[in-house]
């Protein structure tokens, strides 16, 4: 009987200690920038996410919060309107992604769709925190639904979308020397 389970169990076992790891290590990454401001990753998504905006001609900049703070502060058409913190920077997100891809590794291939998948949610998320500080300029009366339900709702959904384009079409693919 546990024969038959052993795959699964094996996958699992797989994501679990790789999202453990690669947790920790985003951990001591962040332990090392502890009351010095806001980490240089979140950092330099922030500062892209104000160059989207700054192009589509909403006049931004960021203010930098206190070393304990470890927040900037978006200044966006003459207001503020949003902090960038740690979290913002969706690298929890993109572990949790890493660590389902590698679950089920397929060789090469797994680092070329992890990188792949990597940059494209990086990307999202840019657009993400740009989009969300143009919507609290533009409808401020939206800023909870953009923040809690809307936003958050592109980039998980685009991790699921990722997920299901590797299984479908890359984890779970017969070699084409099988026959089905």
């Amino acid at each position: 009987m546990f024969n038959d389970f052993k795959p699964v169990l094996k996958i699992l076992l797989r994501f679990v200690i790789l999202y453990v790891v690669m947790v920790l290590a985003y951990q001591f990454y962040l332990n090392q920038f502890k009351n010095t401001g806001l980490d240089p990753v979140s950092e330099w998504v922030a500062e892209q996410a104000a160059f989207v905006q700054q192009s589509l001609g909403y006049p931004s900049h960021l203010v930098p919060g206190t070393p304990q703070q470890e927040t900037n502060w978006f200044y966006v058409s003459g207001r503020y309107v949003s902090r960038m913190v740690e979290g913002c920077n969706a690298i929890s997100v993109m572990v949790l992604f890493l660590a389902f891809i590698f679950a089920f590794y397929q060789g090469f291939k797994t680092f070329v769709f992890a990188g792949l998948g990597f940059v494209f949610l990086h990307i999202i998320n840019v657009l993400r925190i740009a989009g969300l500080n143009i919507l609290l300029v533009e409808l401020p009366q939206y800023s909870k639904i953009g923040h809690d339900y809307l936003f958050p709702a592109i980039i998980y959904g685009s991790v699921v979308v990722l997920w299901l384009i590797w299984i479908k079409f890359f984890a779970l693919k017969n070699p084409e020397h099988e026959v089905s």
